[in-house]
This record gives structure tokens, C-alpha cells and sequence, in this order.
């Protein structure tokens, strides 16, 4: 008998009532003018009230799309080598992330660098991750990393085994321009996703690539403009921001200076649907549970970005960019939502308020595929309400 699926969503009808503030995700309309919300099978269904099996009472809370982080480094289980943690993932869902997207298993000790072992590596953490989901999360797993030995059949051959993106360009031997445009143009026309690090060398091993070096291969998506951790000059920052065409994405490990002037670049460039967050953890710079939730403050607080877009940073544009139905609250998409308000003590009337003035949101409950994943958050600060059920 084949083995049951580990992991469905919610049965039968849920309504979420008396939502404070809606948040969708979509910079198109950020903010919905609705109090309800109603999910079927794990699918939103719809904004009204109607009769359920279950009611979850927001009690004033702001309702959101979960966080997806654009760029994460995962390698098996809830397990980080780098650290040598357990509990990444769970703690990270208590930071109302609710989809985690893999830019390689790098850290894996001993990581093959041979054609056959970076494919069955990047294959087995695939199946892996869509059989194990810690506490409900999703990772999208199996990002080979490119290295200068690989030729198209390499590349056919992921596309054949169902392999949807390749890792950083950058953290393997293929680093530079010339053969940066190659893997790009071979995965382009098999449409595979690519992503490519930007900045100085993140661990022994990778290599500086710079805005001249992206803007040849032109990647689906920029990874770390802001460095990952060190930053490329500013100047060649603005640069990416006008001349790149894929995805700007900053990260949480990255140059917070830096961070301002992508953002700034994007903004002048009339590019922030373009504008992705993510963390680029686990790594040498720690786990950050929170580090989702810094990013879109950040860019409230100090890049001066209305909050509710900001959010939208780390959700709707990354499943737009990246191809993702997770990641806006809207009718046939998947129930990954989070409950959040100010926390307590924070100045201001509401959560967005909070994030302008620099402070978290506090995370109240996390919601993945319609089911109810974790209550009060144990890796933010207390939230000023909570939903009930």
C-alpha cells in the first residue's frame, strides 16, 4: 500500500471573523477592506461570512499572507549543520515565516561537487522536504549548485528529474560573466529558474561576483544584492536596479546599508514589484527566527516604505516573481496566513503602526494549507491580541 500523505490540509469549511486589518500580499491592493475571511479544504474561498465547520475569532488581530523566505540555505530535516541547530524551521514558522526557498544545500558536510552527486543530492533534498514539513512549513528544496564541469546535458538531466531551480551561481566554480551567461542561457531555455550570488565571498569556497559578472548572465533573480554578507559598491547597486532584469532580492545577512540603497534604486527604477526579501540563513551569521519580520520593519522603519508594502516584499512578490501560489491572500490560494498585532508596549494604534516606528510585529498564531500550526509566538515579542478558537 502506498504510504498516506504526511502532510494535507485542513478539512471542511473554516471562517476567520472579526479581522482587524487584512493584509493580501498583492502590492496591486495591499490592504482589503473585509473582516472575514473563509477557507475550504485549506483554500481561501472567499471574504464574506458564511456558515462553517469551525470559526476562528481574529478578535481585532491583522490577518496576513505568510512570509516566504526567498533565500534560505536548508539541508536535511529541521537540522542546520552550519549551526549545528535543531528547530530552525519551527522557530522560523514562530517568525510568520510559512515557505522557505532552498539557494542550495551548501552546508552539508562533505557536499559532493561531482555532476552525479550534485544532481542525486539536489534530488534526494527535493523528496525530502515535500515528505518531511516541520510544523506544516513548505520548503522547496534541491538547488544544485553549478560548477564549470556541467555541461547542458547536466542541466536537461535536472529539468528531466523534476528539478525546478538551480542554486547560487557563485558558490561553485562557475562564478564569473562568460560562464555565468552560459548556465543562464541553457536553464532559460529549459526553464529552469536561476539565481545568482551577488557581493564578495560568503564561505571558503565561493567567489566575488560583481555587477559586471551579473548584468552578463542576467539571473531570474539577483541574489543578496546587498551582499551576502559583503556588499558590492552602491553605485553598482543602482546599477543592478536599472539594468538587471531579474528579481532584486535583499536579505536579512546582507549590508542593512546596502539594503536602503537597492530599496532606493528600486523605487527610482519604478521596480518594487521586482523588490524580494529573504534571510540567506541558516549561515555563518546565525539563524534569525525573526529575520523575515526585521526586513520588512526595516524597510518600513528606515527605508520609509508603507509597511503594508513591505510586506508584500516578502510575499506577494516573491511568489509572483518566483512562481508560487503561496503568498497572497486571494480566492483558490493556499490558507498560509498569520495572525499578528503591535506587540505589547509598542507605540501606536496597530501593527503597521509598530513596523514604521521600528518595532516587530508580534506573531499571534500561524495558519499553513487552512490548519492551525503554532499559537502565540515563542520567538516574538507578546502580541497586544490573540485569535480564538
Amino acid at each position: 500500500m502506498a504510504d498516506s500523505p504526511k502532510d494535507i490540509p485542513e478539512a471542511g469549511r473554516t471562517l476567520i471573523k472579526n479581522i482587524g486589518l487584512l493584509l493580501t500580499g498583492d502590492l496591486d491592493q495591499p490592504i482589503l477592506d473585509s473582516d472575514s475571511l473563509t477557507i475550504e479544504d485549506g483554500v481561501i474561498s472567499g471574504f464574506e461570512s458564511k456558515n462553517a465547520d469551525r470559526v476562528i475569532d481574529a478578535a481585532g488581530c491583522a490577518v496576513a499572507p505568510g512570509l516566504i523566505d526567498g533565500h534560505c540555505h536548508p539541508v536535511f530535516g529541521d537540522w542546520t549543520p552550519r549551526q549545528n541547530q535543531i528547530g530552525w524551521i519551527e522557530m522560523n514558522v514562530n517568525g510568520g515565516v510559512t515557505s522557505f526557498l532552498s539557494a542550495g544545500e551548501v552546508h552539508l558536510p562533505g557536499r559532493p561537487k561531482d555532476a552525479e552527486g550534485v544532481k542525486a543530492l539536489a534530488m534526494v533534498a527535493q523528496r525530502c522536504f515535500a515528505n518531511f514539513r516541520a510544523v506544516g512549513a513548505k520548503v522547496i528544496a534541491g538547488a544544485p549548485v553549478p560548477e564549470l564541469d556541467f555541461d547542458y546535458t547536466f542541466y536537461a538531466g535536472l529539468k528531466e528529474a523534476g528539478i525546478r531551480h538551480i542554486g547560487e551561481i557563485g558558490l561553485g566554480t562557475v562564478a564569473k560573466g562568460p560562464d555565468a551567461a552560459r548556465v543562464t542561457s541553457w536553464c532559460r531555455e529549459l526553464g529552469i529558474e536561476t539565481i545568482m550570488h551577488t557581493g564578495g565571498p560568503s564561505i571558503a569556497g565561493s567567489h566575488l561576483v560583481t555587477s559586471s559578472d551579473v548584468l552578463e548572465a542576467q539571473p531570474d533573480v539577483v541574489s543578496h544584492i546587498n551582499g551576502g554578507p559583503t556588499s558590492i559598491p552602491h553605485n553598482a547597486i543602482r546599477e543592478l536596479c536599472r539594468y538587471a532584469k531579474g528579481g532584486l532580492e535583499a536579505v536579512h545577512n546582507g549590508n542593512e546599508k546596502s539594503t536602503l540603497v537597492a530599496l532606493e534604486g528600486a523605487l527610482e527604477e519604478d521596480r518594487l514589484s521586482d523588490f524580494l526579501i529573504g534571510t540567506d540563513a541558516p549561515a555563518g551569521s546565525g539563524v534569525q527566527p525573526n529575520g523575515m519580520l526585521r526586513m520588512a520593519t526595516l524597510l518600513s522603519c528606515l527605508g520609509g516604505l508603507p509597511a503594508e508594502q513591505a510586506w508584500c516584499c516578502g510575499t506577494g512578490n516573491v511568489a509572483k516573481r518566483r512562481g508560487l501560489q503561496q503568498g497572497i491572500l486571494q480566492k483558490d490560494r493556499p490558507a498560509d496566513i498569520v495572525f499578528m498585532d503591535r506587540p505589547v508596549g509598542s507605540q501606536g494604534t496597530s501593527v503597521l503602526d509598530a513596523m514604521v516606528m521600528g518595532n516587530i510585529p508580534g506573531i499571534a498564531a500561524v495558519m499553513i494549507d487552512g490548519k492551525l500550526r503554532i499559537g502565540r509566538s515563542r520567538s516574538t515579542p507578546p502580541a497586544a491580541r490573540l485569535p480564538l478558537n
